[in-house]
């Protein structure tokens, strides 16, 4: 083999496409916070909403593969995998044979094909610009001279230089353009790019054949000048999904790709993040941020946990603290005990959470997709018969293609596919800065017609963190096992316990089980042991109701092992700060407002009372919230449920819209269509706001877009409009949607303004 062919095949070998002989797909694949296996494939030659759905629709056809979705953002594929036996070589071959070759995605090759992208962007506008702008100061002469004293040698000299000015301007500004039209005719498709190049091909073909043939009329200007506006609106949204994008990169930027792990033995091994698995310790020394989520295993220091929460002032981290992967050690060493691998840390759910959010596929999205998939081939046969209704009036062939053209270029459905996803995107990235993370495709439709607000209490209108107030009245043996079997559970309440109780990890908890709306259990130095609800640990009513009315602010859990009688453990809360401020807005913007909480009476009715909430249910199960839920929407009602919880999970999936603080338990922020990053609830009305505005930018675009089109066929039809004005009038309505949308980074949020959840550190 020769030194060149060897070098060929090495770079086949890397490069993923079809002639790679083996992959590890293992490594390429990730576990979600749904269990469930995923693999991210880099796709190429993605344009528009046209080629996205060829992509699923080929992925989708592939054995165990399902779920297929394409990000426009990151022009990233994932699929989720059902089978061990998915046929991955087989989904690269069907995407390779629709005109899209795909490899596993790579951050760093993606953010290097995007920044090439932009730069194909910008030199094929900058190409278009040049020859528009020159192209057009000789049109104008010729406008001129042709109502005035100009020869027709002097006429057929201008068009000549414009057709050497144009030509190879067209060329190189329409390449995005005709490349993506001519994969899609080879496939037998029809992309949005379609009509542009028929259009832009027959307007550049007719002035050419007219300049030889010494006409009068030239349109390389119209050609130039659609190209021109057509390519800054391409520019403005790849703009407006990559600058979403970058929000999410700036937390990437703060993963750490190393970590030091602590062997058995006590030796210290330096690793890559990504082989941490949960149950490993990890040092992280003073300076160094956390490679991974886990919990304190050893030793105190303060945290910057402002990727979480949005405040800057460290916060004191002793055994049993929670810490996310990003979070910067500030003064001790301390030893973390991993709770979740890499690849499924809060850094890892909140990219993916934006790059749904970029990708959201609304009930209107998929209305204005399939107008947009079936408008290419109408406006193909509209420009038809009016070549053929103007010949068959006895018009000369060239005032005949003329108006075809006309139709072809004003009728281009560019705005049609803007209408929906710059609003969503805009959307996204304007809730991100406020510290909320879309989930869900229609999420942000149905956060606009909510009218009712139901709230979680433990944990979502209260603080996460509770108080224990009676640990000293605790024998220290039994509260250290309590505090072991509640360090492996997430719910606030439990961590609280590990906190107040210093829970290590010299023994930990086995065989544990989280029981939804009730507790955990599990083993604890051969004790089978239970916590959580009184009821889950049989605690007699007699007892409960003696204690609640000795603390009726306090709310209570229980801890049993084996048969024994099981303790009652006090747990205080305060409210948060910022609760009163969210619900009065809510009150204002004609929302009604209940508590539904699985807590006792007294304990709901306290913080109903201080926030002035007068409906509210206590002692509600999941089973009872999802009753309650289905009950409002009977009576017509639109309900939106804020919670935290495992218990909330159920009722979250349930209700019309649903929100879940980014500090609640990973069950609850899968099932929720949004997540709170920063947990502060004046979010909540500022959301329901946004997304008001967001639905009606698109209406309004949609109604413009359909209006538009409606009102310049007949004009272009009857011959009204030059392909010039059809150019100016088509790009003029894609800036209008495009602009619409970014009124949204300007919309007044209820709370007074915007926030920036994160600020990038060096």
């Amino acid at each position: 083999m020769t030194a060149s062919a060897a070098a060929i095949n090495a770079i086949e070998d890397v490069s993923f496409g079809p002639a790679a002989s083996k992959r590890d797909w293992a490594a390429w694949t990730t576990v979600g916070a749904d269990g469930r296996r995923r693999l991210e494939l880099a796709v190429d030659n993605v344009d528009c909403a046209a080629c996205m759905g060829d992509i699923e629709r080929a992925a989708a056809r592939i054995r165990g593969v399902a779920s297929p979705r394409l990000n426009l953002t990151t022009r990233r594929l994932t699929v989720a995998l059902e089978r061990d036996d998915a046929d991955l070589e087989g989904l690269l071959t069907a995407l390779d044979a629709v005109g899209h070759p795909a490899r596993p995605f790579d951050p760093a090759l993606a953010r290097g094909a995007a920044s090439t992208e932009m730069r194909r962007l910008l030199t094929s506008l900058a190409t278009a610009g040049f020859g528009a702008m020159n192209v057009m100061m000789l049109s104008v002469a010729i406008w001129s001279g042709n109502v005035t004293d100009i020869t027709p040698e002097t006429r057929d000299f201008f068009h000549a230089v414009s057709a050497l000015i144009a030509l190879p301007c067209i060329a190189v500004a329409g390449r995005p353009f005709f490349s993506s039209a001519w994969r899609a005719v080879r496939r037998g498709g029809v992309t949005m790019d379609l009509p542009i190049s028929v259009g832009v091909t027959l307007a550049t073909a007719y002035s050419f054949v007219n300049t030889l043939t010494r006409q009068q009329e030239a349109y390389f200007d119209s050609a130039l000048m659609l190209l021109f506006f057509l390519l800054c609106g391409r520019v403005l949204d790849e703009l407006m999904r990559r600058r979403t994008a970058l929000e999410a990169e700036t937390l990437a930027a703060l993963r750490t790709d190393t970590a030091v792990k602590i062997e058995p033995t006590g030796e210290l091994v330096e690793t890559p993040a990504s082989k941490i698995a949960p149950g490993d310790l990890v040092l992280v020394r003073p300076g160094e941020r956390a490679p991974v989520d886990g919990v304190i295993a050893r030793g105190a220091s303060e945290f910057d946990l402002s990727i979480m929460t949005g405040e800057t002032t460290p916060v004191a981290a002793v055994v049993g603290t929670e810490i996310c992967a990003g979070a910067c050690n500030g003064s001790g060493a301390v030893e973390l005990r991993a709770s979740r691998p890499a690849s499924g840390s809060f850094l890892d759910e909140v990219e993916r959470l934006l790059r749904a959010a970029g990708d959201a596929r609304s009930r209107t999205r998929r209305l204005a997709d399939r107008v947009a998939r079936f408008y290419t081939p109408v406006v193909h046969l509209g420009a038809l018969s009016t070549l053929i209704g103007w010949l068959a009036a006895g018009a000369d062939w060239r005032t005949a293609l003329v108006n075809a053209i006309a139709v072809l270029i004003i009728t281009c459905p560019c705005a049609l596919a803007l209408a929906i996803p710059a609003v969503q995107v805009v959307a996204a990235g304007r809730l991100f800065r406020d510290g909320v993370l879309l989930n869900a495709g229609d999420a942000i439709e149905r956060f606009a017609t909510v009218d009712t607000v139901l709230f979680d209490k433990t944990g979502t209108l209260t603080e996460p963190e509770r108080r224990i107030t009676d640990l000293a009245d605790i024998d220290p043996a039994l509260a250290g096992r309590a505090a072991r079997l509640a360090s492996r559970s997430r719910h606030p309440l439990a961590r609280a316990l590990a906190m107040a109780a210093g829970a290590t990890e010299n023994a930990s908890a086995t065989e544990v089980v989280e029981r939804p709306g009730q507790g955990v259990e599990g083993r604890v130095d051969g004790r089978r042991a239970r916590l959580g609800s009184p009821t889950f640990c049989g605690v007699a009513a007699t007892k409960l109701a003696a204690a609640e009315e000795r603390r009726p602010r306090a709310t209570f859990i229980a801890y049993r092992e084996d048969d024994s009688e099981p303790t009652l453990i006090a747990v205080e809360q305060r409210i948060r700060p910022d609760a009163r401020d969210a619900v009065a807005a809510l009150r204002k913007a004609g929302l009604a407002i209940e508590i539904i909480s699985g807590d006792r009476p007294d304990a709901v009715a306290s913080v109903a009372a201080e926030l002035g909430v007068g409906r509210w249910r206590a002692r509600q199960t999941p089973a009872d919230k999802i009753a309650r839920l289905e009950q409002l929407k009977a009576s017509g009602r639109r309900t939106l449920m804020v919670g935290d919880g495992m218990n909330d999970a159920p009722a979250l999936a349930a209700a019309h819209a649903s929100l879940a603080p980014a500090s609640g338990v990973d069950v609850a922020q899968v099932a929720a269509d949004a997540v709170l990053l920063d947990g502060r609830l004046k979010a909540v009305p500022d959301l329901l706001a946004i997304s008001r505005c967001a639905r009606s930018a698109m209406i309004e675009n949609l109604a413009f877009a359909i209006v538009y089109n409606v009102a310049a066929v007949p004009i272009a039809v009857t011959g009204h409009a030059s392909p010039l004005v059809a150019a100016l009038a088509m790009s003029g309505s894609s800036l209008v949607v495009t602009v619409n949308a970014l009124r949204l980074r300007s919309a007044r949020a209820v709370s007074g303004g915007e926030r920036r959840l994160v600020e990038a550190r060096a």
